[in-house]
């Protein structure tokens, strides 16, 4: 009889982690980021993080910081379920002649990830909003 109880609390308990869509959830990644303030936060350090890496600053020469910082906030705000809609251009359009490979990709990942640890984000917010960049890679990297 205590097996099946565990069985039953075990399923109630899984039962109760699936939940309805995030937008429907108080508990967003949106607000989970820190809100609009905590990805402006976010994005800021991130910029500052690629203005230090000398590897990575030249595939940033020509963009315009301003427009880069509020288009990626937007662009985050809308893939964590914010209050926002992305309507820039696309990742193709974007990345298309700056021939990322692999290496680059992941040094901007990394520098990302290091924003996002300065601003004190959980690992677990980290990898539910790196899970939603990364479906984005095939369409930056060899372009």
């Amino acid at each position: 009889m205590y097996r099946l109880w565990i069985a039953v609390i075990f399923f109630i308990g899984i039962g109760a982690c699936s939940h309805a869509p995030e937008r429907n959830n108080s508990n967003t990644l949106y607000a989970d980021l820190g809100g609009q303030q905590g990805l402006e936060n976010l994005v800021d350090s991130f910029i500052h993080n690629i203005g230090q890496d000398p590897a990575m600053l030249p595939f940033f020469k020509d963009a315009k910081v301003s427009r880069f910082r509020d288009l990626f906030i937007v662009h985050l705000c809308s893939l964590a379920n914010g209050p926002c809609s992305y309507s820039g251009d696309s990742m193709e359009d974007i990345h298309t002649g700056m021939h990322i490979d692999e290496a680059h990709f992941n040094r901007v990942v990394e520098l990302l990830v290091d924003a996002m640890n300065e601003n004190r984000i959980s690992v677990v917010t980290q990898n539910r909003l790196l899970a939603r960049l990364a479906p984005l890679r095939a369409s930056i990297i060899h372009r």
